[in-house]
């Protein structure tokens, strides 16, 4: 599967960061762990730093996938709002989802500061009505929040011209976002678990994979087999091709990001995450160079030389939206791509195992805007699942959900 067209920042920026070995051998292990981006390596640096013994296997090499075309908004708030979950789930299901989220931000940070040098560092966030339409949904959606304790501020137009120097309707504010380099992220993540016993291989693909009653054994194209008690099926965008049933649809999405800005043409966008109610949304995030980044145009495009096509396109309609929020920007892309992604018809996440496996292949998909906390979050989850441990987010996030 191609997942991404164009140029990529972070697999420019960091180029091949560390070279892992292809399998040469037949493995005996605890879990085996499909897909080395971030969502696999979060899982595999979870399981490993707490004594399990875990081989991690990526077809591509490590972080080729959706990892290297992320554009990693890192929040607790959900594609799908607060009070959209809690009509159909209850609004304790709800909240739980969105404060897992925010403890999940708390979580990430503590493993950037113990991995270092992954371009880390708090956000605002700034979620903006589109237009007056959008307004009312908006404020109840604060509403709900501030009644649950969470950090966040009504902006009135004013506040925002003002502040941010643009005009919507009215938004949210909340100082619970943050940034990520999610490639460099990944890679170092799985070096801490080689440093631990694991062990991590790239362009090793797997052929079949058969669970039985103590486990399961996989075979890769090569001819090599795995034997182990667990598999976590954390291949992104991938993973879908494992199921008969479809959970999640696969559309495009495109971006750009820009030389670095002085930080008083920047002003308030230097530290605050942006974007906006309509769906598919505007948003724009900083790196810590200073370099806009910006998102969007999502189109239900799975066409990767299709894909291909539509990138510089797409790159000139962002830029035409971005300016004319923003006048004083004059943004000229040094790189933008496009990249498969998925969304689910709720907004959650799966994790956990799916019946068409049995108990011992678990899934991670960690589909939605916010796909890094989710993964942060499934991280314990499986973990949980593994060890034989109950998890408040197991029920909600499983696919028992899909005929709900």
């Amino acid at each position: 599967m191609d997942l991404k067209s164009g140029y990529p920042y972070w697999a420019i920026k960091n180029g091949l960061m560390q070279a892992f070995p292809k399998l040469d051998r037949d493995v005996t292990c605890e879990v085996v762990v499909i897909g080395g981006g971030i969502t696999g390596a979060l899982i595999a640096d979870e399981l490993a730093q707490n004594g399990h013994e875990v081989t991690v296997l990526e077809r591509r090499d490590v972080g080729w996938g959706s990892s290297a075309a992320s554009t990693a908004l890192i929040q607790y708030e959900i594609d799908t709002h607060m009070t959209d979950l809690a009509a159909r789930f209850g609004e304790a299901d709800a909240v739980s989802a969105y404060r897992a989220c925010a403890q999940a931000i708390d979580a990430l940070e503590g493993l950037a500061d113990a991995v270092g040098d992954v371009d880390f560092a708090r956000q605002a966030s700034l979620y903006y009505a589109s237009d007056e339409g959008d307004l009312d949904s908006l404020r109840r959606e604060w509403e709900m929040r501030r009644q649950h304790d969470f950090d966040a501020d009504w902006l009135t137009p004013e506040a925002i011209a003002s502040r941010f120097g643009f005009e919507a309707p009215g938004a949210i504010l909340t100082p619970q976002a943050a940034r990520l380099d999610p490639y460099r992220m990944a890679y170092k993540l799985l070096d801490r678990v080689l440093t631990v016993g694991g062990q991590v291989y790239d362009r090793t693909e797997v052929a079949t994979a058969t669970p039985h009653a103590h486990g399961v054994t996989l075979t890769t194209v090569s001819g090599h087999s795995l034997d182990c008690r667990h598999l976590i099926v954390a291949a992104g965008y991938e993973a879908q091709s494992w199921l008969d049933d479809k959970v999640a649809i696969n559309r495009s999405s495109y971006a750009f990001i820009t030389d670095p800005i002085a930080p008083d043409v920047l002003g308030e966008l230097a530290s605050t995450l942006i974007w906006e109610s309509a769906r598919p949304y505007l948003y724009m995030r900083t790196t810590g160079d200073g370099r806009l980044l910006v998102g969007g145009e999502d189109d239900d495009l799975d066409i990767p030389a299709q894909r291909d096509q539509r990138v510089g396109e797409k790159a000139e309609t962002l830029i035409a939206q971005v300016e004319a929020l923003f006048p004083r920007l004059s943004l000229n892309p040094t790189f933008s791509w496009g990249g498969t992604f998925a969304e689910t018809d709720d907004g959650l996440p799966f994790f956990g195992p799916h019946p068409q496996y049995g108990p011992r292949v678990h899934f991670a998909m960690a589909y939605g805007g916010n796909g890094i906390s989710y993964s942060m979050i499934g991280a314990g989850l499986l973990r949980a699942l593994i060890e034989g441990r109950d998890h408040p987010l197991a029920e909600l996030f499983s696919f028992r959900r899909v005929g709900d």
